[in-house]
């Protein structure tokens, strides 16, 4: 009789033995260096707006990636600049400033396609002496050449020593799901804080401005998308018709600025409003009806109730 055959099974770890992480991490750097197209594509939806211009993020933008033993809780923050006179400016920095001490991981974002410059290098000065942990994205990679990338990976990691450096495209998504394996690492061990589904903590309201926000940076020039602001005065659903009806203001600090977002007999604000829509709806999957209106609120930049309002 034939001896049997002895199979030794490796005991290996179940799920559930794995402990769970969650933190916040925060989205740091100047402006334009592509923080909101990173945040967008590691949430893997649309939570936060996108334009061509600096200081199109004003706020906190908050977006979720749940996976099976992590949770991010991503914190996309305004560009850091030298603040101008206006208090709307004065805040934004103060609320890219302020989320520093309160995450629990720091992700420097810096433009491969740039370069360095020395705002760069006045924001990494000022995070040496920061306690919470820190990495470095260095962003737009399917910009440049390869070979130039291996200067500004010594340049970085000589201001920043012994962090990891991980070079990314946000817009492609290349390397980004090595960024979260290393984030994975540095987050604390905790339940996670939001169900699996959620995609952002930011309301269906202010999400509906900034998508028509973003339409005023995409089809305007100049200054006039710095100086305008949206508010949705009415959001209101009805199932039975799978419709959402939503009613929004612009506002402009000078009535030559609405004269820019009217245009002719109306024309850019259909434009907008159009542009608008189209995502609103795609982002609800239902049909909107979107009413746009623009009215000048002089220096509304400066007005402390109206930037409480617009979460600043």
């Amino acid at each position: 009789m034939p001896q049997e055959s002895v199979v030794q099974h490796l005991a290996l770890p179940s799920l559930s033995d794995i402990p769970f992480r969650c933190g916040f991490v925060a989205l740091i750097g100047r402006p334009n260096v592509g923080k909101s197209t990173l945040l967008n594509t590691l949430v893997g939806a649309k939570v936060a707006l996108v334009a061509p211009k600096p200081q199109t993020t004003r706020t906190r933008v908050v977006g979720i990636k749940t996976l099976a033993r992590a949770q991010f809780i991503f914190v996309d923050t305004p560009g850091l600049h030298r603040p101008t006179r206006s208090l709307l400016n004065r805040r934004m920095v103060e609320t890219a400033l302020g989320v520093w001490h309160d995450t629990d991981v720091l992700v420097l974002v810096a433009d491969a396609q740039r370069g360095l410059n020395p705002a760069d290098e006045e924001i990494i000065s000022r995070l040496s002496g920061v306690p919470t942990p820190l990495l470095i994205v260095l962003n737009k990679i399917d910009l440049v050449a390869r070979s130039a990338l291996l200067p500004l990976l010594e340049r970085l990691a000589t201001l920043l020593p012994a962090r990891d450096i991980i070079p990314v495209s946000a817009r492609s998504g290349e390397n980004t799901p090595e960024l979260l394996k290393t984030l994975t690492a540095t987050l604390p061990l905790g339940p996670p804080l939001y169900p699996s589904d959620d995609l952002t903590d930011q309301s269906e309201r202010v999400l509906a401005q900034e998508m028509v926000r973003e339409q005023l940076f995409l089809l305007t020039e100049q200054e006039v998308p710095y100086a305008a602001a949206v508010m949705v005065e009415e959001f209101t659903e009805k199932p039975e018709k799978s419709l959402l009806v939503i009613r929004a203001v612009i506002y402009v600090e000078r009535p030559s600025q609405r004269a820019i977002i009217l245009g002719t007999r109306g024309s850019r604000l259909k434009q907008i409003g159009q542009a608008a829509r189209l995502q609103l709806e795609e982002f609800f999957g239902c049909r909107v009806f979107l009413d746009l209106f623009v009215k000048v609120a002089k220096g509304w930049t400066n007005n402390p109730v109206m930037l409480k309002a617009l979460g600043l």
